[in-house]
């Protein structure tokens, strides 16, 4: 089980501030969705839990241990696997050689995602943009990570291949946090904690059931 959060929160690019004091739980093992516009501050959120955006305030705790000063690697080795929504996979590599970056055990990212067993010698960068996006998720659910952040998993996905993702990242034994412009349908009768952000800041924060009523 684990738990990340931020407390008052603020990152600026240059002179912009992007989080304005943002205070949030993610807890685990459960999924947490991040709703917002582009420009609401969903994946800069991501981006701080994950240690690769610097904060100008407040801090990042993860088990009860304020982590802010912990390089993004350095969170990587313990446990945190960040999928973002650009370059998340290795372009000039094999399918195979991406998922052995993480694993050498391919077979639960095949189950997975049986569409990526053709693919295996293919390389990443000439997918499509879903087949890439399965990938990247597969890759993840090779990780066993403890915290897991992804920006918008379905990207480019059939509904039925989003609907398996949703599925796959619900059913994790992880703190899971996804980042979404609005919440899946798929997602509304299944027990998740959302926040939504607008403009840098926190504007909702409740359960799934609260925010279709």
């Amino acid at each position: 089980m684990s738990t990340i959060a931020l407390r008052h929160a603020r990152v600026h690019y240059g002179p912009l501030e992007a989080l304005h004091g943002v205070t949030l739980t993610a807890p685990g093992p459960g999924l947490t969705v991040l709703l917002g516009r582009n420009g609401s501050g969903r994946t800069t959120v991501l981006h701080a839990l994950a240690g690769t955006v610097a904060l100008s305030g407040g801090a990042v705790v993860w088990d009860g241990t304020d982590v802010t000063g912990v390089p993004a690697h350095q969170r990587a080795r313990r446990g945190l696997c960040l999928v973002p929504e650009r370059r998340a996979v290795f372009g000039s590599l094999t399918v195979r050689e991406n998922l052995g970056l993480t694993s050498a055990r391919l077979g639960p990212a095949l189950d997975a995602y049986p569409q990526l067993r053709p693919l295996l010698e293919r390389r990443a960068g000439t997918l499509s943009g879903g087949e890439q996006r399965m990938l990247a998720v597969s890759r993840a659910l090779l990780a066993r990570a403890r915290v897991v952040l992804v920006d918008e998993p379905v990207q480019g996905m059939s509904p039925e291949v989003a609907a398996r993702t949703y599925e796959l990242l619900s059913g994790l034994d992880a703190c899971v946090v996804i980042a979404e412009q609005r919440l899946p349908p798929v997602l509304r009768g299944r027990p998740a904690v959302v926040y939504e952000l607008r403009r840098g800041a926190v504007v909702f924060a409740g359960e799934a059931g609260e925010l279709t009523r």
